[in-house]
């Protein structure tokens, strides 16, 4: 496994590429055990797949949005990293399945240029904080909740407290109109090709 830098600007996010990339080395090495391992990876957004050599990857996206420009990075990875398909989550987030381990730090790289974050998306950690789909557009609605989901996201990435959890959370804002309503989210495949 090859080495790599990047250019990223923010030195927290650059350390935990690199840590990534030194951990997925050791292991390779067999200087970390399987479930050492395990945990590891999946604070870090890698999933293992069934199939073998393969990880899904996890992209966290803040209770779901996503700029058109992030759209068309996670597209232009999941083409280069991936199977070129995504797959949106019930959870407000975007999967690129089919990812070789070793490739997982250029991938992580890649998408922070246009700050997108696999950081706790996976393991005992606070997955994601969603929302209502419409906050922030509805006319009819009281107030928007995308400011206070995202302060909450924020408080929660990286935070000591969220690392190596009990159990998994996972944080919902409301959107509050007469009664309060609870959108079904679906699971879908979605191809950007």
């Amino acid at each position: 496994m090859q080495s790599f830098r990047t250019e990223l600007e923010n030195p927290v996010v650059e350390k935990d590429i690199i840590d990534l990339e030194k951990k997925i080395r050791a292991f390779r090495e067999g200087k970390i055990h399987d479930e050492k391992f395990r945990s590891l990876r999946l604070a870090r957004g890698v999933y293992g797949q069934r199939q073998p050599g393969v990880q899904m990857v996890r992209i966290k996206l803040p209770f779901g949005k996503v700029t058109f420009k992030q759209l068309l990075r996670i597209s232009d990875v999941s083409d280069e990293y991936a199977s070129h398909n995504l797959h949106l989550t019930t959870r407000q987030d975007i999967q690129i399945h089919y990812v070789s381990l070793d490739r997982t730090p250029q991938l992580w790289a890649e998408l922070e240029q246009d700050d997108i974050t696999l950081r706790e998306a996976c393991g005992n950690t606070v997955r994601n904080v969603t929302a209502s789909p419409s906050a922030g557009i509805d006319p009819k609605e009281p107030f928007d909740v995308s400011p206070y989901a995202h302060a909450t996201f924020e408080y929660f990435l990286r935070n000591p407290i969220c690392q190596e959890m009990a159990r998994k959370l996972k944080y919902r804002s409301l959107q509050v109109k007469r009664i309060l309503h609870f959108p079904m989210y679906m699971t879908l495949a979605l191809s950007l090709k």
